[in-house]
Protein backbone atom coordinates (compact mmCIF):
# COMPACT_ATOMS: atom_id res chain seq x y z
CA UNK A 1 0.00 0.00 0.00
CA UNK A 2 1.08 3.30 -0.73
CA UNK A 3 1.41 5.86 2.28
CA UNK A 4 -0.13 9.25 1.83
CA UNK A 5 1.98 10.98 3.33
CA UNK A 6 4.03 14.08 1.95
CA UNK A 7 7.46 13.67 1.11
CA UNK A 8 10.10 15.43 3.10
CA UNK A 9 10.88 18.14 0.83
CA UNK A 10 6.82 18.94 1.01
CA UNK A 11 7.26 19.09 4.27
CA UNK A 12 10.66 21.58 4.70
CA UNK A 13 8.81 23.84 2.33
CA UNK A 14 5.95 24.44 4.83
CA UNK A 15 5.87 27.53 6.87
CA UNK A 16 6.07 27.85 10.67
CA UNK A 17 2.66 29.71 10.20
CA UNK A 18 1.29 27.19 8.26
CA UNK A 19 1.89 24.61 10.64
CA UNK A 20 0.93 26.77 13.60
CA UNK A 21 -2.32 27.47 11.40
CA UNK A 22 -2.83 23.82 10.87
CA UNK A 23 -2.32 23.36 14.46
CA UNK A 24 -4.59 25.71 15.61
CA UNK A 25 -7.26 24.53 12.88
CA UNK A 26 -7.31 21.06 14.26
CA UNK A 27 -7.55 22.47 18.04
CA UNK A 28 -10.46 24.32 17.41
CA UNK A 29 -11.94 21.17 15.60
CA UNK A 30 -11.08 18.78 18.60
CA UNK A 31 -12.37 21.28 20.91
CA UNK A 32 -15.77 21.20 19.07
CA UNK A 33 -16.04 17.76 19.06
CA UNK A 34 -15.52 17.42 22.78
CA UNK A 35 -18.26 20.01 22.64
CA UNK A 36 -20.35 17.86 21.05
CA UNK A 37 -19.50 14.62 23.08
CA UNK A 38 -19.88 16.20 26.28
CA UNK A 39 -23.45 18.05 24.93
CA UNK A 40 -24.94 14.58 23.96
CA UNK A 41 -23.20 12.79 26.90
CA UNK A 42 -25.37 15.07 29.34
CA UNK A 43 -27.63 14.18 31.51
CA UNK A 44 -30.54 16.26 30.20
CA UNK A 45 -30.13 15.72 26.35
CA UNK A 46 -30.54 11.96 27.47
CA UNK A 47 -33.37 12.76 29.28
CA UNK A 48 -34.69 14.59 26.11
CA UNK A 49 -34.00 12.23 23.69
CA UNK A 50 -35.59 9.19 25.82
CA UNK A 51 -38.32 11.53 26.59
CA UNK A 52 -38.97 12.41 22.75
CA UNK A 53 -38.81 8.34 21.29
CA UNK A 54 -41.64 7.61 24.15
CA UNK A 55 -43.63 9.84 22.49
CA UNK A 56 -42.73 8.73 19.55
CA UNK A 57 -43.68 5.48 20.22
CA UNK A 58 -47.22 5.85 21.93
CA UNK A 59 -47.33 8.10 19.08
CA UNK A 60 -47.17 5.06 17.20
CA UNK A 61 -49.27 2.47 18.85
CA UNK A 62 -52.08 4.79 19.70
CA UNK A 63 -52.75 6.36 15.97
CA UNK A 64 -51.93 4.73 12.67
CA UNK A 65 -50.12 6.30 10.09
CA UNK A 66 -52.84 8.51 8.75
CA UNK A 67 -53.68 10.30 12.27
CA UNK A 68 -56.54 7.67 12.88
CA UNK A 69 -57.18 6.23 16.60
CA UNK A 70 -55.94 2.35 15.94
CA UNK A 71 -59.19 1.02 17.02
CA UNK A 72 -58.23 -2.66 17.33
CA UNK A 73 -55.52 -1.26 19.48
CA UNK A 74 -58.24 0.85 21.53
CA UNK A 75 -60.58 -2.21 22.52
CA UNK A 76 -57.61 -4.66 23.38
CA UNK A 77 -56.65 -1.68 26.17
CA UNK A 78 -60.01 -1.52 27.23
CA UNK A 79 -60.84 -5.30 27.60
CA UNK A 80 -56.95 -5.65 29.76
CA UNK A 81 -58.14 -2.62 31.86
CA UNK A 82 -62.10 -4.44 32.42
CA UNK A 83 -60.20 -8.04 33.05
CA UNK A 84 -58.09 -7.06 35.68
CA UNK A 85 -60.83 -4.88 37.36
CA UNK A 86 -62.70 -8.00 37.25
CA UNK A 87 -60.42 -10.05 38.39
CA UNK A 88 -59.72 -6.95 41.74
CA UNK A 89 -63.25 -7.56 42.42
CA UNK A 90 -63.10 -11.10 42.14
CA UNK A 91 -60.20 -10.93 44.13
CA UNK A 92 -61.35 -8.83 46.89
CA UNK A 93 -64.34 -10.73 47.23
CA UNK A 94 -62.87 -14.23 47.85
CA UNK A 95 -60.43 -12.71 50.26
CA UNK A 96 -62.82 -10.50 52.41
CA UNK A 97 -65.49 -13.20 52.38
CA UNK A 98 -64.37 -14.90 55.35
Amino acid sequence: MADKQPSDTAQKARSTKEIEAELAATRERLARTVDELAFRASPEELKRRQVENLKASAQRLVFDEHGDVRMDRLATALGVVAGVAVLLGLGRRVFYQG
